[in-house]
């Protein structure tokens, strides 16, 4: 499971900076490995010495990082942990990877394509959807309960009532 995605370095003493992508942010400080990889590669663990937050990003130290040139090799790789790791969930609450690649489809049976983004907007999640819906190339759904019905992951399948006006 993703929690953060390396965005660049800090000082220069191989610190990354990374996007936290992760509903608690202090997690990282208990852990001792984190994977990591590109995003097309099989995560790799590396062994945390030192986190701390600064101006809402995650500055993290490995110990195999050392200098700010070799920080710079990392930029892009995402930040994993095992999913027997992951923070439980309540009833009803999903996880980022669970939403993405959904078909979302209407409570009226239409196909408007796949969540393909999640945005944080810090009242709500809004779900980016793209691809199957003609004359909308991208259409913006709020994550709340008057509008996702129904999320099956065994289906890999999000119903939805999309709010008037909408489409």
């Amino acid at each position: 499971m993703v929690i953060g995605k390396v965005i660049g370095v800090h000082g220069v003493g191989g610190e990354l900076k990374v996007q936290i992508i992760s509903e608690d942010p202090h997690r990282f400080g208990r852990l001792e490995r984190i994977y990591a990889g590109l995003e097309d590669s099989e995560p790799v663990p590396w062994l945390l010495e030192r986190f701390r937050l600064h101006k809402g990003h995650a500055l993290l130290k490995f110990a195999h990082c050392s200098d700010r040139n070799t920080a710079q090799t990392f930029r892009g790789y995402l930040l994993h942990v095992p999913l027997e790791e992951a923070i439980p969930l309540e009833e009803g609450e999903y996880y980022e990877y669970q939403i993405l690649d959904l078909d979302v489809w209407t409570v009226s049976g239409e196909h408007l394509g796949k969540v393909v983004e999640i945005i944080d907007t810090g009242a709500n999640d809004v779900y980016v959807v793209r691809g199957a819906y003609p004359g909308h190339p991208e259409i913006l759904l709020p994550a709340i309960e008057s509008v996702v019905i129904e999320i099956d992951l065994e289906s890999d399948r999000m119903v939805v009532e999309l709010p008037e006006g909408l489409l």
